[in-house]
């Protein structure tokens, strides 16, 4: 009988905890008037700081429509630049409220490491990028080759795994710092560079001396789906970071886009009208207000849009929707249904 009641006791206060946990996130960044998002130190498409501060990329723009489903301003929103190492003890320790910093989704980070993952924002996939003088046309020429690979990474696993199955040799050069992975690669310290495919095109655009130098292998050698996190424990906030996220998706199946989406307010289709809150419900069952939707692609855009400013065909990184287009479109981006 006495362990029954202390079961009953502990269990009433993992209830209880985790009841007061549930809205903790929402009130904090209310209560201190901005989110605060953890984002990458520097890569280009994804998340970088201009000459004056101001922080861009695909990462960035889903930090900004939180902060614009909560307080419809995306300028509420201050950026932690993290690196590989530190994300997780900063997103574990409250340090910052939202991780978005071209972070793949994978079991163990789902469960031992404590986050919940949003939607995927970018389906990519790892590659490897090297100098065109070494006349290298596929991976698997790289047999003894020097490789720059950034350590706490799914980069530094995939890339023994795949040395290992193809029966080649390989000198890992591991370094913490992207920015000195980087460097070491440019300064001719290793012969390839690898991380995810997305990240070799920013590199090559931002920070490649001559862009037109290095290639890109065609071999992608993993799945790495990237996706913002929240920690475990706060039911509410992952809600609200998760169908903000499908907000930008669903906007783009609609046609709905920044431009045309006060032409979409009174439409006569029933799913779009709860969409943009002329039908009120989904905003107050996420605890915001009712056309939190709209004022997200208003201010922020659809996936389109956001993909397309930031690292489609038009800018430095030249990158196709591939997988990132719509599932319409043979592509993997799909909206759960808001009703």
């Amino acid at each position: 009988m006495k362990s029954g009641i202390l079961a009953a006791a502990a269990a009433a206060v993992v209830v209880t905890a985790t009841a007061g946990a549930q809205a903790a996130t929402l009130d904090t960044v209310k209560s201190r008037g901005f989110v605060q998002c953890g984002v990458n130190a520097g890569l280009p498409g994804f998340g970088s700081p201009d000459s004056a501060g101001n922080w861009t990329g695909l990462d960035v723009d889903y930090c900004r429509a939180v902060a614009v489903a909560i307080f419809n301003d995306p300028n509420k929103v201050k950026f932690t630049p993290l690196s590989a190492q530190q994300r997780f003890p900063a997103i574990q320790s409250g340090e910052v409220d939202l991780l978005s910093r071209n972070t793949t989704v994978t079991l163990t980070r789902d469960t031992s490491v404590g986050l919940n993952f949003a939607p995927v924002t970018y389906y990519d996939g790892q590659g490897f990028m090297v100098n065109k003088k070494l006349g290298v046309k596929s991976a698997k020429e790289l047999n003894g080759a020097t490789v720059c690979v950034q350590s706490g990474t799914t980069t530094e696993l995939n890339l023994a795994d795949f040395f290992r199955s193809n029966n080649m040799s390989y000198n890992p050069v591991v370094i913490e710092s992207n920015d000195e992975v980087n460097a070491a690669y440019f300064a001719g310290r290793c012969d390839v560079l690898t991380t995810d495919v997305s990240g070799l095109a920013g590199t090559r655009a931002g920070v490649a001396p001559v862009p037109d130098d290095h290639v890109i292998l065609p071999e992608v050698i993993s799945k790495e789906p990237l996706a913002p996190a929240v920690r475990h424990g706060d039911d509410q906030w992952f809600d609200i970071v998760k169908w903000t996220i499908n907000v930008a998706i669903q906007a783009e199946e609609f046609g709905i886009t920044s431009k045309n989406v006060d032409e979409f307010v009174n439409s006569k289709n029933p799913d779009i009208l709860r969409f943009l809150g002329t039908t009120p419900g989904m905003g107050k069952a996420l605890g915001l207000d009712e056309k939190y939707a709209y004022n997200v692609v208003k201010k922020v855009g659809n996936y389109g849009e956001v993909f397309d400013r930031n690292v489609g065909p038009g800018t430095p990184l030249k990158l196709e929707r591939g997988l990132n287009a719509l599932w319409t479109k043979g592509g993997l981006q799909y909206s759960a249904p808001f009703r």
